[in-house]
């Protein structure tokens, strides 16, 4: 068996892995459970994701990557195994060459903890790429031609925004706003709102029924479940989309104004290019309803949510696993 090419998109939320050939063939949550006595791991993926604030004293569920980057070494190393394990990655004859992506302003210390694990789990070699660039690629832009392109990754972790040309990043800002921060916030307005106590999960799955950022002829209801901070007792109550587009305001103004910023250092022959294509948004937060039109709004030019935004850098490693020769200098 020859080796295989893998491309990784090792996300705060999810993992994405990529086999040349194969297209993508593990997608799942970057969640690991571990015994607190033993350090030994539970479960990892959508089994650890489904024990997130469900779990006994003795069991932990632990998120190895925080804000794009490694906050436990040993996790990630525990969970990167276990996912190239579940996908046959490693054959007794081979070694696979890993494309990873890492968010476009970290640290090279940042950048080598992540070429260690991915090293660690048996890879021939480990190839860093910036993941708006892949997003791009994966979003089906032709990044390599000597014209403007933009592209807006809101993912779990960060948000990165870049101007790219001629196969390279022009101008890029990363910052630690992305849906990880929507689901404090909605977690958070609810608390002081209704003296509600509502978990991670619940905060995210709000975000994705009726998570609004524009305002919109559509008002959409939701009831929640939580505990009552007066009473102890579980509580009840129903929230609107107009109350979640207020709880995210300021953090997608964040995002707006990183975004304009960008823009406002990009060469003027660039930002013509950007006005005649518009702008592409990829990752989960694309999914966000009205973000598109706010930033359109905001930016005053035409703005587009890829395709597949969950899976725009996921799809980018496999064309780029492809033109491997281009990235392997």
């Amino acid at each position: 068996m020859f080796a295989k090419d893998i491309g990784i998109d090792l996300g705060t939320a999810n993992v994405l892995i990529y086999v040349k050939g194969q297209g993508i063939v593990l997608n799942e949550p970057s969640v690991v459970a571990i015994d607190s006595e033993t350090k030994k791991p539970l479960a990892v993926g959508h089994e650890a994701r489904d024990m997130l604030g469900r779990t006994p004293g003795t069991v932990n569920a632990i998120r190895p990557m925080k804000d794009g980057v490694i906050a436990d070494f040993e996790i990630t190393e525990v969970m990167l195994n276990y996912f190239i394990k579940k996908i046959n990655g490693k054959s007794f004859l081979s070694r696979p060459r890993i494309l990873i992506c890492c968010p476009s302003n970290i640290t090279q210390v940042e950048k080598n903890a992540i070429k260690d694990a991915a090293e660690r789990t048996g890879a021939k070699k480990v190839f860093l790429e910036e993941e708006p660039k892949v997003a791009a690629v994966g979003a089906g832009l032709d990044i390599s031609a000597p014209c403007g392109n933009m592209v807006i990754d809101v993912g779990g972790g960060t948000t990165d925004v870049a101007v790219l040309s001629l196969g390279g990043i022009v101008n890029s800002a990363s910052i630690k706003i992305a849906g990880n921060v929507f689901d404090s916030d909605i977690a958070k307005y609810i608390k002081d709102k209704y003296k509600l106590l509502v978990g991670d999960r619940t905060a995210e799955e709000i975000k994705l029924a009726i998570g609004n950022v524009y305002p919109s002829e559509k008002k959409e209801k939701m009831e929640v479940r939580g505990r009552d901070l007066v009473t102890g007792l579980p509580h009840t109550v129903t929230i609107t989309s107009d109350e979640i587009e207020e709880a995210l305001r300021e953090s997608v103004y964040i995002i707006v104004n990183t975004a304009k910023n960008v823009l406002e250092q990009t060469p003027p022959e660039l930002s013509a290019d950007i006005i005649d294509k518009g702008i592409v948004v990829t990752g989960g937060g694309a999914l966000i309803r009205g973000f598109d039109e706010l930033l359109t709004h905001e930016l005053k030019v035409p703005v587009f949510v890829a395709e597949n935004p969950l899976t725009c850098v996921a799809e980018g490693t496999g064309i780029l696993l492809s033109n491997i020769h281009l990235i392997d200098k």
